[in-house]
């Protein structure tokens, strides 16, 4: 069983980009040395709570800030870009830290409409939605396989991280996703955060899979978890992201609210501050109890990997809950240090 980090570095009320940027490479550091196994970045645009537009600008710096965690995307959403540039970009980092870095690729936008718009180069229509083009071209170029006579086939040779490359995880949170995972044969990162309702679809990746990228089915599982020092306490601090999710779903976008404002918040909502958002799976407690959710999770899933997303107004609450979390799996002693790496070339 493996445990890894995914970060959406959020933007707390009182404070701003800059400090939750800062609060991302201090948590990397600190994970890396608590013995997690991968560190992943989130893609997300528009909006004043999460500093994170642009996960392969932030993966330089965390690999460089660690020594043994893997980095990557999770992920970089390729219906905004050239695949080639991503191949290019990700290539760079692979060939800056040798056998860390992971590229998670998904397909949602980030974003909503409007945004979407202000992100296109050509904006008299809209993009086309042909992904798994794009994903084919992508990976054409990282495994230097795109056919014969295809116009673009000479950049393969000329990514200027090789012979390094990254690890290739496609992200998904629908049937759709699972079965390009499955075509290709390529590992799978499922948010349940985001559809917790979704063991049937990973079946269905595992019934479909064909030997590719991977010789067998790889699961990991993103999951929405917040440990404290009592039951009572994690239920108070899980309010902040309880308030900022509401609000999103109201379209009202807000930065992260203190624990004070969100408690005021749910009341009037007529809220137990001991629920959860509508249609999401949250695992809140003591370290013992979160671990007794992951691990329900995974056996949901029959997967072998938790990615845990954890928003706190506090930044120290937040390092709190990865450091029971990892006492709680008792990582520190038995974490996976089969492919160590070295620290991003100087």
């Amino acid at each position: 069983m493996r445990i890894s980090v995914l970060d959406q570095s959020p933007i707390v009320e009182g404070s701003d980009g800059q400090q939750a940027l800062a609060n991302t490479l201090d948590l990397a550091r600190l994970t890396d040395r608590l013995g997690f196994h991968r560190y992943w970045v989130a893609e997300h645009h528009g909006g004043p709570m999460l500093a994170s537009p642009s996960p392969e600008v932030l993966i330089g710096p965390i690999a460089q800030a660690t020594e043994r965690i893997r980095v990557g995307s999770g992920g970089v959403m390729l219906p905004h870009y050239s695949p080639l540039k991503v191949a290019e970009n990700f290539s760079m980092l692979a060939g800056l830290a040798p056998g860390r870095i992971d590229m998670g690729i998904g397909r949602a936008p980030g974003s909503d409409g409007h945004t979407m718009l202000a992100l296109q180069r050509d904006r008299r229509q809209a993009a086309p939605d042909d992904f798994p083009n794009q994903l084919a071209e992508l990976l054409g170029y990282l495994d230097d396989d795109l056919p014969r006579g295809h116009p673009f086939a000479r950049y393969s040779k000329w990514l200027p991280g090789r012979p390094q490359k990254p690890d290739f995880w496609l992200l998904g949170s629908s049937v759709q996703s699972a079965l390009w995972a499955a075509e290709l044969g390529a590992p799978y990162s499922f948010a349940d955060f985001i559809n917790p309702l979704g063991a049937e679809i990973v079946q269905t990746y595992r019934e479909r899979f064909q030997a590719g990228r991977r010789e067998a089915p790889e699961v990991n599982v993103g999951v929405w978890a917040l440990a404290a020092d009592s039951d009572e306490e994690a239920r108070l601090l899980a309010t902040s992201a309880r308030m900022a999710m509401t609000m999103l779903r109201q379209g009202r976008l807000i930065e992260v609210p203190t624990v004070e404002r969100a408690v005021r918040f749910l009341e009037q909502q007529g809220s137990p501050l001991d629920g959860a958002p509508r249609g999401r799976r949250t695992i809140v407690g003591t370290g013992e109890r979160v671990r007794a959710g992951i691990e329900q999770a995974l056996a949901e899933y029959d997967a072998e990997e938790a990615v845990v997303i954890t928003i706190t107004h506090d930044h120290a609450a937040r390092r709190r809950s990865y450091e029971l979390i990892a006492d709680a799996f008792d990582l520190r002693t038995t974490g996976d240090h089969t492919h160590p790496g070295v620290a991003m070339q100087r």
